[in-house]
């Protein structure tokens, strides 16, 4: 334990070292003002380090800054305001005492300065110290804790909106971002428009080249899907099997007709072979896209029903090609 005694009397200062001593207690500093007091305690210029001492015993009455300013200060830096400070004094005076409790004194003690007074006092403060302590411990083990689960829980909820085989967003994901998207459409009065994106046969795909080599193809398609999307706010998520959908707030049909034909050509572009296709010698995609100006009355589940006919069609008109939906 570790004791600051500050007093301007060097007798009194050696008393009460020779009093703590005589209790056991060995790792004991003197100053003899308050300034030379606060540099003790301002062991550091990093605010989250710790004061290395456990109590301090500080008489009121001395030149310059006295004892209830300095004990202000104390109590006021972060390092050093969970040490107990015993203030002392040569005269009961209640105002000024009263100023010490305000100023966050722990407690006082009279001159001449009883010993037995001495160690009960300094026991009893010692013992709130380590409690303190023990708290301040224990709230930094909390914290600790706290971080790790919202660190955590910020994994599981990336994960959960995460496809695991693609690694972009999964269709739970899509399913949210379509429904908040389309809300702020409707307050904004902004166009809305989606894309459904098919692999054209697959199907075909895995049955000549194995399921292995289906997986290691989807990854590509989607990365090179997700690299295409130009805007934070746009969104390629897996849809289901070998369907991917896309989310393109405030965007109209012209627009989005732009976009998914850029998808169409960077897919086509990464030739990964596909020695089934009837209509090609690598992958292809066909695309859906169907646009809105989403009100009240309209749904996401109308712009979906859209969409999918609209890639039915691209099928149906030969694939590897962009059609665009008419609403009612």
């Amino acid at each position: 334990m570790r004791i600051l005694v500050v007093d301007d009397s060097i007798t009194t200062r050696l008393i009460l070292k020779s009093m703590l001593e005589e209790a056991g207690y060995s790792d004991i500093i003197l100053a003899s003002n308050a300034f030379e007091a606060l540099d003790c305690l301002e062991v550091s210029d990093q605010p989250q380090r710790k004061c290395g001492f456990d109590l301090i015993f500080m008489d009121i009455v001395m030149d310059e800054m006295n004892g209830i300013e300095a004990c202000r200060r104390i109590k006021n830096n972060e390092k050093t305001k969970d040490i107990p400070v015993i203030m002392i004094t040569g005269r009961s005076d209640v105002e000024m005492l009263k100023q010490a409790f305000e100023a966050g004194a722990h407690d006082y003690l009279i001159k001449p300065v009883n010993k037995t007074e001495l160690w009960a006092r300094t026991s009893a403060a010692l013992r709130l110290k380590r409690e303190i302590d023990r708290r301040v411990r224990r709230e930094q083990e909390l914290l600790e804790v706290t971080e790790l689960l919202e660190e955590a829980n910020r994994k599981l909820q990336r994960l959960s909106s995460i496809d695991g085989l693609t690694e972009i967003a999964n269709r739970r994901q899509f399913d949210h971002t379509l429904n908040n998207e389309w809300k702020i459409a409707i307050r904004h009065g902004s166009p809305f428009s989606i894309i459904l994106i098919d692999i054209d046969f697959f199907k075909l795909y895995n049955d000549t080249l194995g399921h292995a080599a289906g997986d290691n193809s989807l990854k590509n398609v989607a990365k090179v899907l997700e690299a295409e999307l130009k805007r934070s706010e746009d969104l390629v998520a897996r849809y289901g099997g070998e369907e991917f959908g896309v989310v393109l707030p405030n965007t109209d049909l012209n627009g989005a007709l732009v976009v998914a034909e850029r998808l169409r050509l960077a897919v086509e572009q990464l030739k990964i072979p596909h020695p089934s296709s009837p209509i090609s010698n690598h992958i292809t995609i066909s695309l859906g896209v169907c646009s809105m100006s989403p009100t009240k009355i309209s749904s996401t589940k109308k712009l979906l029903e859209y969409a999918d006919r609209a890639l039915y069609r691209a099928k149906e008109n030969g694939r590897n090609r962009v059609e665009h939906c008419v609403t009612d």
